[in-house]
C-alpha cells in the first residue's frame, strides 16, 4: 500500500538503495566480484567469516556486529528491507554493490541460493568488455534478461533509449537502482519473457543469458535444456526479425563441447544461416568455465564448458 507521500514500498526500496550506493561511492568504496566459488575459498579462511570493514560487509557478504558500518548503512539498508538479523546479534545484508569501471551496481548478497537471485559477476564484466567493442550509436538498445542491467547500461552514453527486460521482478528493481545510481537517461526497465512484452525494432539487441543446466532451476543460471543451451538459441531464432536493417544482435553466453563439438554451434548455425544476417563471427572468448558443474548429473558426458560470443547484424 502506498504511503501519504505517495509512494509505494518498491519506491521507498530503490530510493533508499540508490541512496546507500551513494555513501559507498562518497566513501571510496569499490569491489570486483568473483566467482562464487572463488567468494566460498576467501570466506573459508580463517578470519574471514566476520565483516571488519564496508568491503567485507558489501563485497563478501559477511556478516557483521554493530560499530562495523556507520549508522546511516544500516539504516538505509533496513529501510531498504536488505537487513538480515543474524541469531548471534550480528547482522547480513541482503545485497552487494560491484564495481565496474566507473560504475558502482547492485545486486544479490553471496551466497546466491535464491531461484530469483541476481547475479553479478565475471560473467557481467567480461559481457560489458564485448559491448565496448561494438562500434556505433544506437537509437533504441534492449538488454534481454537484464539481471542486473549492466550490460545495457555500459551502452546508454551511446544510446537513445535503453530498454532493460527481464522476467524476474527483483532483476528489474536493481536494474532501476542502478540506471538511477550511475546517471542513466532515456531507460526503461520492463517484465517481459526476452522480447514478447516488449514493442519495436531495435539497432541493438544484447543477451548475457542464463547459459547452465542447474538442478536447482535458479533463473539466473539455468538456460533450460540438456545442457542449458535453450535460451541462447531462443534469444538467437526471435531477436531477428526484431532488429533494423543494419541493427547488431550480441550474444554472449556458454557452450558445452561434447567429444570436440561445440553443442551451442551446432544447434546456432542452421538459425543464423537461414536468417537474413551478416557479418556473423562466433568465438570462444575462454575454454574452460565451471569445471565444477561437470560433476553434475546433467554435465556426464560433456567435456568442458566454453564461453562464447556471437555478433552479427541484420542485412
Amino acid at each position: 500500500m502506498d504511503g501519504g507521500n505517495g509512494y509505494g514500498a518498491a519506491d521507498v526500496r530503490e530510493a533508499a538503495l540508490v541512496a546507500l550506493g551513494e555513501a559507498l561511492r562518497a566513501s571510496g568504496y569499490a569491489f570486483t566480484t568473483v566467482t562464487p566459488e572463488t567468494h566460498r575459498r576467501v570466506n573459508a579462511r580463517p578470519g574471514a567469516q566476520e565483516a571488519h570493514s564496508v568491503r567485507d560487509v558489501f563485497g563478501w557478504s559477511r556478516r557483521f556486529a554493530p560499530g562495523v558500518l556507520e549508522p546511516r548503512m544500516v539504516a538505509l539498508l533496513e529501510e531498504a528491507g536488505a537487513l538480515v538479523d543474524c541469531e548471534d546479534g550480528t547482522h547480513r545484508s541482503r545485497v552487494r554493490f560491484s564495481s565496474l569501471g566507473s560504475g558502482l551496481y547492485v545486486h544479490s548478497a553471496w551466497p546466491t541460493s535464491q531461484k530469483d537471485a541476481v547475479f553479478f559477476g565475471p560473467d557481467t564484466y567480461r559481457f560489458c568488455a564485448l559491448l565496448q567493442r561494438v562500434p556505433g550509436t544506437f537509437r533504441r538498445a534492449v538488454d534481454l534478461g537484464c539481471g542486473s542491467g549492466a550490460g545495457g547500461l555500459s551502452v546508454a552514453a551511446r544510446s537513445t533509449e535503453v530498454v532493460l527486460a527481464d522476467l524476474n521482478p527483483e532483476a528489474l528493481g536493481f536494474s532501476r537502482v542502478n540506471a538511477r545510481l550511475n546517471g542513466a537517461h532515456g531507460v526503461e526497465a520492463v517484465h517481459s519473457d526476452l522480447l514478447r512484452d516488449v514493442s519495436g525494432r531495435f539497432d541493438l539487441i544484447m543477451a548475457n543469458p542464463p547459459y547452465l543446466a542447474d538442478t536447482d532451476g535458479r533463473t539466473y543460471r539455468d538456460g533450460g535444456g540438456t545442457h542449458g543451451t535453450d535460451l541462447s538459441v531462443r534469444i538467437v531464432r526471435e531477436s531477428v526479425e526484431r532488429l533494423e536493417p543494419g541493427g547488431t544482435l550480441v550474444l554472449y553466453t556458454g557452450a558445452p563441447v561434447v567429444e570436440g563439438e561445440d553443442r551451442l554451434r551446432s544447434a546456432l548455425e542452421p538459425v543464423w544461416r537461414s536468417a537474413p544476417l551478416t557479418d556473423v563471427v562466433y568465438e570462444e572468448l575462454d575454454p574452460d568455465v565451471f569445471g565444477e558443474e561437470l560433476e553434475t548429473a546433467p554435465y556426464a558426458g560433456v567435456e568442458r564448458i566454453a564461453l562464447v560470443a556471437l555478433t552479427a547484424r541484420r542485412r
